[in-house]
């Protein structure tokens, strides 16, 4: 095939003819502009409804109930297990807030990402439940 034939089949990629360049008002100096555009990025619901928080408080409620529930089986299992009743005591009771934080941490995270999801927000409620977990092992020692 001869190159002329190539040329009138190929409707491939061709560069743009080069622009003019315009006339600079100073010699040494540019002009650039720079046209920005805000970014939006959605990341789930802007605005937590009070029917979502009102869900979300009364699953707390019920998983309170529940946790209260086995504080006390765990301390009357150390109690079995020939641990002073007053240590077992204190354990449940950690067990109580390290397994309570845990559940308005993920509550608050699910509820609203937006707000809640922030280390501001997460990570006092996650130092609180390290604490409680390191406290309720100590005291669940003899």
């Amino acid at each position: 095939m001869s190159e002329q034939n190539q040329t009138q089949d190929d409707s491939g990629f061709q560069l743009p003819p080069p622009a003019e360049p315009q006339p600079e008002t100073e010699p040494g100096a540019t002009a650039v502009t720079i046209e920005t555009s805000p970014i939006n990025i959605e990341l789930g619901v802007s605005d937590t409804s009070s029917r979502d928080l009102l869900i979300g408080g009364g699953i707390l409620l019920v998983l309170m109930i529940v946790f209260f529930v086995v504080r006390n089986a765990y301390a009357n299992m150390l109690v079995g297990k020939r641990i002073a009743p007053g240590k077992a005591n204190a354990a449940g009771w950690w067990l109580f807030i390290f397994l309570s934080s845990l559940a308005t941490g993920t509550i608050l995270a699910v509820v609203s990402p937006i707000k809640f999801f922030a280390p501001l927000i997460l990570g006092p409620i996650g130092v609180i439940a390290l604490l409680a977990l390191i406290l309720m092992i100590v005291s669940s020692r003899r």
